[in-house]
Order: C-alpha cells, then sequence, then structure tokens
C-alpha cells in the first residue's frame, strides 16, 4: 500500500506518502529538564496496549467460494459464503472475523455427512470477532462452513464501500470497490482475517449488467442473473493461496485500455469513463514495470492478467491487491496536457512500489503485521529502482534522499518513535504503524543493506527468499538466512541493530595528517532530536561506512563495517589539502558531525559543485538536523545555505527549501518574520533569474520540476518581480489568453492567494469547480491555505468539508491551512476541535486520522500548547493516533525550545546581513 501524499511531489513534502514536515527539533544539552517537562506532560510513554488474541487454529480454511451482490442505491449488500475448511481439532464453535455484517444463517457440513447448524453467532465487536456455536461437536476432518449474511456499503473507505463519481452527463452515481488492508476484509465477509491465514478464493459477483465488474482473477463465466434480466453474475477464476487483505473486488463504470507486456501477461488501466487516454502514462509504465521485476527476482509473475484501476474515493495512495491494483485518480491518471512533471512522477514510482507488492507481498506474505515494514520498506526501496531503469532520466535516487531518507530521520530521532519491527496485536495498533519508519526509514535501510552487499549477492538472496517461501509467510529473519547465504556477510547481526531498536547514530568524525597519510578518529552515539545522548547503555549499532576523498569523490576509498562505540582508521595517500567525507552518496541511515576543521575543508565543495549532488545534500541536512537538535548553531547554518548560491540541481535545492520552509514556520512565531522571507529572496533569486519563467530548449523533467519550486518559493515570500509576473499570467490564464502550462499553476495559484483577496480566492474556487481533472482539483486546495486573511481561512475550513472536496482530500485542505500562516495554524486547530465528530466518525481508524492531526498541530512552538493538545485527545481518544499524538507534542515541545535557544541570534544574523549584505 502507497500511502497518500499531501502533494504529489517529491518535493519531499509530499509524499507516504506525506505530509509536510516535522516541524522541528531541539537540543538535549538541557535534556533532562526536558524529559523532565515531557513526563509532566505524561508525553513519554505510550498507553499500554489492548490485550488482543489471534483467531484459535483449530479450523482453518482451504477456499472461499464466496457471491457477493452489491446494491448500488439502497447502499447494502447481500453475500454467500461456502468455505472448505479443515477441523484440526474437535471443537463445537468457530471462531472468525467479522465486522459490520449481520449473519442470518450459518452450518457446517462434514465430508459425507449431515449438514449442522449453527445455534448461536456469538459477536464480539471491540475484538472484531463472531463466534458460530454448533449443537454438536465438528469432528476433525474437511467439510464446508456455509453462511448467508447482509452488510452495508459504507462511507468509510474501508471494507467493501462506495465511492461516488459524476457521470460525463453530469448524474451523480456510486460504484462499489474495497479495501482491506490491514484488517477490513473481514466487513466484506467473514473471514480469518489475518495474513498467515491464506486459502485460494472463487468469486462471484452479481451487479447490473452495464456495470464494469472486477476482481483479483480474470473473468471465466458471465451469465444473466436469474431473478431479474438486468443483472448478471459475473464469475472468476480461482486464485493461488492468498491472504485475505489481497483479495478486491469493483463494480462501476470505467473505460480501459491496454497492452500485453513482453512476458505476455495482459495489462489493463481502468479509468473513469471518457477518460481512458489519460491511462496510457501508467500503462506503459506496467507494461515496462512487470519484466523489471521478473528479470530482477528471477520468478515469473504468477498471475494471468493485472488491472490497475483509479477508484474516486480512496483513502491511500495505492492499494496492492493482488491482479486488481486499486490507486486514488491523482496517482494514476495522466493528462499529456494538464498533468505536471511531479505528478508523472508520482504516478511511475507509485506503479513501481504496488507492482512490486505483486511478488513482495502477495507471492510472500509477512507473516503478522509485525513485519509489516519488509513489505513496505521494501516495496518503498525498489519503486526507486524501477524508476530509474524506467526513467533514469529523473535523477531518482537523489530525489530518494529528500523525499524517504531525511524524512525517516526527522521521524526517527523523536523519543516517540519506534523501532522498525513493532510488536502488534489488536487491529487499532495496526494503522500506526503505516508511517515513515515502515515505509521510509524501511525502505533506507534496505537501500544501506543493498549497498552493502551489492547488486549481484542481493539479487540471488532475493531469489532465494522468493522461491523458498512462495504462497506461503515469513518474517523478518528468513529474509536475512537468504540474503546471509548468498553474500556470506553477517546480515542478521547488522540488521537486527537497525530493525529491533529504534533511533540511528549520530557519528562524530575528527581527523590528524600523519605524514602521507589521513588519521581519522570516528565515535558514534544515538542521535537525538533533544541534542546530545546522554543516558545511560547508549544503544549501538554495527554501521557500513564509506569514506571518499577529493581525488575521486564518486568512489569510496574505504569501505568499514564499524561495530564498536569508537574506531580509528588510516586512510592511505591523502594529501593535507584533500578533504574527507564519510557516507558517500548518502546511503548510510545515520547522522554525520565533522570537527570543525573537516567541515571548513568540505565548505568550498558546495560552491564549486565539487563534491557529488547527493553529498551536498546530505551535508546541509545534517548541518540542518544537528542545528535543530541545538549541538550547533542555527547561524552557522544559514551561513552555509548562501554557499548554495551556484547549486544547479533540483533535489539539493528541494531539500534546503524543505529546510527553509521549516525554519520559516518557526520563525513565524516571532516579530521578525519578514526578515527570514528576505533571506529566502536573497537564497533563491539568482537561481529564479538564470531558470526565468519559461522552458529553454534542452530542458527536462528536473528543470521543470525546479523552475517550480524556485518560483513557488519566491512567490511565496513576496519577491516583487516573481508577483507581478504571476499575477500577469494568472490573469491571461483565467480570461483563455493563454492557459498556464501544468508545471506553473501550483506556483502561480499559490503566489497569487498568498498575496490576494477574496476575489482571488473566489476565482480559485470557481476554477476548482470548474475543473474535470482530479489533479487539477487537488492543485488547487492544496494552496488554498496560503490566503492570510482570517475571514477567508475560515471560508477555506468551511470549503474543506464541503460537498465539492473529496473526503481523502479534505485533510490537505485543512493542512494547507495549518501550515500556511501562524493565524492558519490557531484557526485550523480551532476548526478541528469544532468538528472533531464529524472528522473522527470520517477518517477513524486509519492513517488519515493520523496525518489530519500531524499537519494540524505540529506547527506549533509554544509550550502550553503541547499540553492542549494532549488533554483534547485525552477527552477525544484516537487510538489509532495514539502514537502520532505524542510525536506531535514532542516536537512542539522541541519547537519551542529551538525557539528560546536561537531566536535572537537568528534575528541578529539577518538584522547584519541585512546592513551589510554578503558577496556571491
Amino acid at each position: 500500500m502507497w500511502l497518500a501524499a499531501a502533494a504529489p511531489s517529491l518535493a519531499r513534502r509530499l509524499l507516504f506518502l506525506g505530509p509536510p514536515p516535522p516541524p522541528l527539533l531541539l537540543l538535549l544539552s538541557r535534556s533532562s529538564c526536558r524529559r523532565r517537562r515531557l513526563h509532566s506532560l505524561g508525553l513519554a510513554a505510550m498507553p499500554e496496549k489492548r490485550p488482543f488474541e489471534r483467531l484459535p487454529a483449530d479450523v482453518s480454511p482451504i477456499n472461499y467460494s464466496l457471491c457477493l451482490k452489491p446494491d448500488l442505491l439502497d447502499f447494502t449488500f447481500e453475500g454467500k459464503l461456502e468455505a472448505s475448511a479443515q477441523v484440526r481439532q474437535a471443537t463445537n464453535q468457530i471462531v472468525m472475523n467479522c465486522a459490520d455484517i449481520d449473519i442470518i444463517t450459518a452450518s457446517y457440513v462434514p465430508e459425507g455427512d449431515e449438514e449442522i447448524h449453527a445455534t448461536g453467532f456469538n459477536y464480539q465487536n471491540e475484538d472484531e470477532k463472531v463466534t458460530l456455536s454448533f449443537p454438536s461437536t465438528l469432528q476433525p476432518g474437511t467439510g464446508t462452513l456455509k453462511i448467508d449474511f447482509v452488510g452495508e456499503l459504507n462511507d468509510k473507505m474501508k471494507g467493501f464501500y462506495r465511492s461516488k463519481y459524476t457521470t460525463p452527463s453530469g448524474e451523480v452515481r456510486y460504484a462499489a470497490v474495497t479495501q482491506f488492508e490491514a484488517t477490513d476484509a473481514r466487513r466484506a465477509f467473514p473471514c480469518w482475517d489475518e495474513p498467515a491465514i491464506k486459502a485460494t478464493f472463487d468469486i462471484s459477483l452479481v451487479v447490473p449488467k452495464d456495470r464494469v465488474a472486477l476482481s483479483n482473477m480474470n473473468v471465466i463465466d458471465r451469465k444473466p442473473y436469474p431473478d431479474d434480466e438486468n443483472v448478471v453474475e459475473v464469475k472468476f477464476a480461482r486464485t493461488p493461496v492468498m491472504s485475505t487483505y489481497l483479495v478486491a473486488f469493483v463494480v462501476g463504470e470505467y473505460d480501459f485500455v491496454e497492452t500485453r507486456s513482453k512476458d505476455g501477461v495482459c495489462v489493463r488501466v481502468y479509468t473513469p469513463v471518457g477518460k481512458a487516454e489519460q491511462g496510457k502514462f501508467a500503462l506503459e509504465v506496467a507494461a515496462k514495470t512487470l519484466p523489471f521485476y521478473k528479470d530482477y527476482f528471477n520468478v515469473p509473475y504468477p498471475l494471468p492478467k493485472i488491472d490497475l484501476i483509479a477508484i474516486a474515493d480512496f483513502a491511500a495512495g495505492a492499494m496492492e491487491n493482488w491482479g486488481l491494483v486499486t490507486y486514488r485518480e491523482t496517482a494514476l491518471l495522466i493528462d499529456p496536457k494538464n498533468s505536471c512533471s511531479s505528478s508523472r512522477q508520482w504516478v511511475a514510482l507509485v506503479v513501481g512500489h504496488e507492482l512490486a507488492h505483486q511478488w513482495f507481498g502477495n507471492l510472500v506474505t509477512m507473516e503478522w503485521w509485525t513485519h509489516l515494514w519488509l513489505n513496505e520498506g521494501f516495496a518503498s526501496w525498489i519503486e526507486y529502482l524501477c524508476v530509474d531503469h524506467c526513467f533514469p532520466e529523473y535523477d531518482i535516487w537523489t530525489q530518494f534522499v529528500s523525499a524517504d531518507y531525511t524524512r525517516a530521520q526527522e521521524l526517527d530521532a523523536l523519543d516517540n518513535s519506534h523501532p522498525i519491527e513493532v510488536s502488534v496485536g489488536h487491529p487499532s495498533e495496526v494503522d500506526e504503524i503505516f508511517d515513515a519508519i515502515s515505509y521510509s526509514k524501511g525502505a533506507s535501510v534496505i537501500r544501506m543493506l543493498h549497498d552493502y552487499i551489492g547488486d549481484k549477492d542481493f539479487k540471488k538472496g532475493m531469489n532465494m527468499y522468493l522461491t523458498k517461501f512462495q504462497q506461503k509467510n515469513a518474517a523478518t529473519e528468513d529474509l536475512w538466512e537468504s540474503l546471509e547465504d548468498a553474500s556470506g556477510k553477517p546480515i542478521a547481526a547488522v540488521m537486527n541493530t537497525w530493525t529491533k531498536q529504534m533511533g540511528f547514530p549520530l557519528i562524530y568524525v575528527e581527523a590528524e595528517q600523519v605524514e602521507d597519510d589521513r588519521l581519522l578518529r570516528l565515535s558514534q552515539k544515538k542521535f537525538c532530536a533533544s541534542g546530545p545522548y546522554v543516558g545511560e547503555d547508549c544503544p549501538q549499532w554495527m554501521v557500513p561506512i564509506t569514506i571518499s576523498t577529493s581525488e575521486d569523490s564518486s568512489h569510496a576509498k574505504m569501505k568499514i563495517l564499524m561495530d564498536k562505540p569508537e574506531m580509528n582508521i588510516v586512510l592511505k595517500d591523502v594529501r593535507p589539502d584533500q578533504w574527507v567525507k564519510l557516507n558517500l552518496g548518502t546511503v548510510g541511515f545515520y547522522r554525520t558531525q565533522y570537527s570543525s576543521a573537516m567541515l571548513e575543508s568540505l565548505l568550498p565543495g558546495i560552491r564549486d559543485l565539487s563534491l557529488p549532488p547527493v553529498d551536498r545534500l546530505g551535508l546541509q541536512n545534517d548541518l540542518f538536523s544537528l542545528a535543530r537538535a541545538g549541538i550547533i548553531s542555527t547561524v552557522e547554518v544559514l551561513k552555509v545555505m548562501e554557499a548554495f548560491v551556484n547549486e544547479p540541481n533540483y533535489t539539493v535545492w528541494s531539500d534546503l527549501s524543505c529546510n527553509l520552509g521549516i525554519l520559516s514556520t518557526l520563525l513565524s512565531h516571532t516579530d521578525f518574520y519578514e526578515e527570514i522571507q528576505e533571506f529566502v529572496k536573497d537564497v533563491f533569486s539568482p537561481i529564479g533569474e538564470r531558470l526565468g519563467w519559461d522552458p529553454k530548449p534542452g530542458e527536462g523533467h528536473l528543470d521543470a520540476l525546479l523552475r517550480g519550486l524556485v518560483l513557488g518559493k519566491l512567490g511565496k515570500a513576496g519577491h516583487k518581480a516573481t508577483l507581478e509576473e504571476a499575477r500577469r499570467r494568472f490573469k491571461d490564464h483565467v480570461e483563455g489568453k493563454q492557459i498556464l502550462s501544468a508545471d506553473l499553476r501550483s506556483p502561480v495559484y499559490l503566489t497569487v492567494l498568498k498575496h490576494g483577496d477574496g476575489t482571488t480566492l473566489d476565482i480559485m474556487l470557481k476554477l476548482h469547480k470548474q475543473a474535470d481533472m482530479q489533479e487539477e482539483k487537488n492543485r488547487i486546495e492544496r494552496v488554498l491555505g496560503a490566503t492570510l486573511s482570517p475571514e477567508l481561512i475560515q471560508k477555506v475550513l468551511t470549503f474543506a468539508l464541503s460537498e465539492e472536496v473529496r473526503p481523502q482530500d479534505t485533510v490537505s485542505v485543512i493542512g494547507g491551512v495549518a501550515g500556511g500562516s501562524k493565524h492558519g495554524r490557531k484557526a485550523a486547530w480551532k476548526f478541528i476541535k469544532d468538528n472533531w465528530e464529524e472528522l473522527y466518525n470520517r477518517y477513524q481508524g486509519g492513517f488519515l486520522i493520523s496525518r489530519l492531526i500531524k499537519l494540524s498541530v505540529e506547527g506549533f512552538a509554544v509550550d502550553k500548547m503541547a499540553g492542549e493538545v494532549k488533554a483534547f485527545f485525552e477527552s477525544h481518544p484516537a487510538p489509532s493516533a495514539e502514537r502520532t499524538i505524542q510525536q506531535c507534542c514532542e516536537n512542539i515541545l522541541l519547537n519551542a525550545a529551538w525557539l528560546k535557544r536561537d531566536a535572537e541570534s537568528i534575528h541578529q544574523y539577518l538584522l547584519q546581513r541585512k546592513a551589510s549584505p554578503p558577496t556571491a
């Protein structure tokens, strides 16, 4: 599953995925008093887990024969289940998962014996289980469990639910669609809804004859339904052995485009009616991706077809149901004229992610949700490998560092982070771990592991793992064993230090010239958002470390495994004038703190670009995080940022922009916010002038991304020439004289709204209403929060909950308001409190509730707000967001400490700059 982005771009705030950056961390030279403050707010420990038991093993399914008949007008469905089951030990009851379903009748027919009718259905709603009681004992052996039931096509975007769409003629209709991961198959039919309880499925759907009906497998029969000439029964082929969370069915109106991969697999992309053209880009990506994975894993794709379908109302970004992958429209559809470059890239990554799961997750499945990270971390890594293969011009691995690696480090530096492997019990705990640790840290440590092993042995180990466990379940240790066998390296010992404990190390390094050699002294300690680690028994990691020098900045001079707290290393033949850098390519999942002399020698490599782009990015990001943590001064980082004046690389600018955005949010709590905007304009205007507004001959994908990023940054900061040009182009766009290119729309919309009035907002809302494409609607929704007037902010918040905004997109509208201004943050928080019942009812039990909370409160920087947020959620519990709430409160305290610590020195530096501007 791909977690939906708050924006479809890898300007790092995406993405999972994801939300705007966690604002801001802090120091720990004052750690003990800060920890006392956390304790006084009750933020130090997660609440106790709810008691939970997995299903008993006395009865298990072999095959589900399932027929469902959805009613697209009354929003109900009827179901008939006949499950071949194995009774392993005598029992007079069968316990299954079941939620929001009413069982009408249930019986068990032992093979060759008489039917036994269940005499009672005991629903345990808290645990989402039902116990079927029988009057006599079911003896060991096989038999058939028959259940007739009814359910509701809900509006919660989980289970079997309804999705609203508008036909080309303007009529509102509903499709019936599914989203079962993690634990919602039980809302569609009673089942053994655990990933390790695999079975085959024979699915039939009884649907109106003018609707498309899809499931995991190909259609094998379509016949009239006896009772109604307007209805047909569609029967699908039997699936391979699979987990319940990967089952899917869709009933609705769709067009499609199709092709065959070079391996002969039928690939289709289903789109809204009339938009088949918009499925062609994803079709091309999917057709290239399937053979890439087949060759990489050396295991063929196991199904005869794969469908990719765009769903109107969809909570996640996409879901990897085997053979029927569901997507948000914005994660699948590309309009050649109206889609921006970042949307194309997003679609390519999401398609790559979900198709990787067809092997890694679907063919071999995690034994339990504790190993979710293995599914998601792996897919989040290999999607980049796949996109790099399909689109080498995207420079996607540099973007990985900004989008995933640094994002994971921000979260993992908190006291309220969690290990990659989390013990999961009750279903309410599963949604909590669909986060940046499972996805982005998981991907980052797999990238580090791949680099440590080497591609050849990594591929060999993956093939061994997939071959050994196909159609079965596996745990993290099983993958380590296969990779260890393939590489001969101590994989389990190394990786356990990264998956079983939370956090990551800060490597401190200092150097000494000894004749013709360089002596390096390395030490590792846990990196904390709150400053230097001061506890007893500091955790240790086995860290693969690469070291490069200016002699050859793109290759490692030395590779070592740091398996102790301190190490001395001698680099042979390094001249005194050569720099030395750790973590070539920013692949190792650690931060580096250089001695001042080493850092001084590296900085010219930023200005003259002799450091590779990904290393320039990593160096700046490490320094920024050290400042957030109070280990160095923020002013030192601002000075380094000024050295990026010649920077040409999109992703380096993206990361720099992100960090300046974090700092701007922090300083919105001061009376010198305008000064930091002047700094932003000074840093970005040279590159803005070089790029201009219009593409030049020979420019490509990354130039388009960079232009949008830079113009948006300058426009938001109020750069006069940018603002004037944005207004001129917006006017021409609205009047139809000159339509804005898709890549310029976000920066122009943002700029005119930020510096506009009620008329501007009305025009934007009109453009939103007129937009036929969801990408354009989302583009507008994400920038509405830039408006500054309290009255207009209120109007935007009201709009967020209106029928005009799809339920999954309300979150990004409210989040945009919270991130738009200091007043917006307060207004968004009040709006959430005032409308909590409706919002919670809409999003409870899914990751969107966590995202909503995170986007809305994390930018605060006053101690008392942490207490207020905590108190609100104590009286309005959101179990699936408990950890997110803890993290938000911690971040608020970190922000407050950062502000107290550095605000004055930042202010003085900015004033001093104004008095004597630096020369480029």
